[in-house]
């Protein structure tokens, strides 16, 4: 005979959570080193997996990660609380990506890198001789265009305006890098 067992599982206390940011956050501008390494240990691995969807490349997005928190030290006086710091980490490390990005290339100008994809594509090391699919290898085997327009807006929640003027291009565009990275994905996948 099987006993059926209830699995509960307990949701994060949201605001106890940000009670403990906030004062970890006020002893760290008051200068504790300690307080602040305590708010990168809770916040480093969204942050490193922000910038590696965004880079595709582990280097890269380890980089960017000691980067952003580099800067989220320098700014902290800035942070007013408006929202969870969470949340201004989550702006502050996309805008340390695309700084990165633009210092590297122009990144979302260059859409002869979205057909050279589905080559590429085909060819990505995501798919298991078991069938079994890797979404993530699938999206960090997208050009860096689409996989920037489909991460932040598909993933992270940006609407097409707000992409457009972080990244310098037309709303037009970030909708066909978009269009373009689910069509690539629903190839791949599909196979």
């Amino acid at each position: 005979m099987a006993r059926s067992v209830d699995l509960v599982i307990p949701l994060p206390d949201v605001q106890a959570a940000r009670r403990a940011d906030d004062a970890l956050i006020d002893a760290a501008r008051s200068g504790d080193r300690r307080a602040f390494e305590a708010l990168y240990r809770a916040h480093v691995g969204g942050v490193y997996a922000l910038c590696l969807r965004l880079t595709a490349h582990v280097q890269s997005a380890e980089d960017l990660t000691q980067e952003a928190f580099v800067r989220a030290w320098q700014r902290l006086g800035a942070f007013r609380g408006d929202s969870a710091l969470a949340t201004w980490l989550h702006r502050l490390t996309v805008n340390v990506v695309f700084d990165h990005l633009r210092r590297q290339k122009p990144w979302l100008r260059r859409t002869a890198a979205i057909d050279a994809g589905v080559e590429a594509l085909a060819h990505t090391p995501g798919f298991s001789s078991s069938g079994q699919h890797d979404l993530e290898a699938a999206i960090r085997a997208l050009p860096p265009a689409a996989r920037t327009v489909f991460v932040l807006h598909d993933v992270e929640g940006w609407q097409h305006d707000e992409i457009a003027a972080r990244g310098g291009i037309a709303v037009g565009t970030s909708k066909a890098h978009l269009h373009r990275a689910r069509t690539l994905l629903r190839e791949w996948l599909s196979r």
